[in-house]
């Protein structure tokens, strides 16, 4: 006997079955999933561009620097010409040379940063100079000279050389060796300042408009280390100039070179 299906039984065509249901539902999923992997991917991508940057700016611009820092002491040191004998008096003395941007014309000891810490001395402080050593803003006085002295170095990444200048302390001696001479100064006072505070680079650092009698030094870095919102200023006062040729080593040096 044939069994005639009611209404109540008969399958709905506009209704998905479990089945279909079933199966949307693990598509839906399935593509949350594909989502949330696509995501993750990029998350890991940009945290590894991160972390190679990083050991970019920590590591390989010290090992860049580091190499052009011991090229430019070579290349200073094969630059010096250390006189023999004291010149002659002249009636008019002759033009000192120009020192170009970029050029090496020294070289700059620091006892307190460590007993073999030595950075070549670089005229004009740009960022591709500062990248290789100790950096003189150009205007400022020269070593030896009445005026201010004025040098800058990185304290973070590209070298570092002034990492550990928040070190110095009153008495502390900078010694800078040109090619006729070593020049020491003397730690006098340490100061942090705005960025802005550009007058620390006056021929007398507060005093805009009055004219030097003695030569100074102010060294400039960031800070803090990590960061560039303020500058740590080092100032000095020169204490010793000895000229190349009486064949004497600064004291501050000793057994350093």
């Amino acid at each position: 006997m044939t069994q005639v299906l009611g209404p109540a039984m008969a399958p709905d065509p506009l209704r998905p079955s479990g089945q279909s249901r079933t199966q949307k539902r693990r598509a839906r999923v399935e593509k949350a999933r594909a989502a949330t992997q696509n995501v993750g991917e990029v998350f890991i991508t940009f945290g590894v561009v991160i972390l190679m940057f990083c050991a970019y700016q920590l590591w390989w611009t010290n090992v860049e620097s580091s190499r052009e820092t011991n090229r430019a002491v070579d290349q200073v040191r094969q630059s010096f010409i250390i006189p023999v004998a004291q010149p002659a008096p002249q009636a008019t003395e002759a033009p000192k040379p120009q020192v170009g941007d970029g050029q090496g014309f020294g070289l700059v000891y620091i006892p307190r940063l460590g007993g073999s810490w030595i950075k070549p001395l670089i005229e004009g402080s740009s960022l591709d100079n500062l990248k290789r050593g100790i950096t003189h803003y150009t205007g400022t006085a020269m070593p030896g000279e009445v005026g201010n002295f004025a040098i800058a170095g990185h304290r973070a990444t590209n070298g570092e050389p002034f990492r550990n200048l928040d070190r110095m302390r009153a008495g502390d001696k900078v010694v800078v060796e040109t090619n006729e001479s070593w020049v020491t100064y003397e730690v006098t006072s340490q100061r942090i300042v705005k960025p802005k505070d550009v007058w620390v680079l006056d021929p007398v650092p507060g005093k805009p408009g009055v004219a030097p009698t003695e030569a100074t030094l102010t060294m400039t870095t960031c800070n803090p280390r990590w960061a560039s919102y303020e500058r740590l200023i080092v100032f000095g006062t020169m204490v010793e100039k000895l000229p190349k040729s009486s064949g004497q080593t600064p004291a501050a040096l000793k057994g350093a070179v």
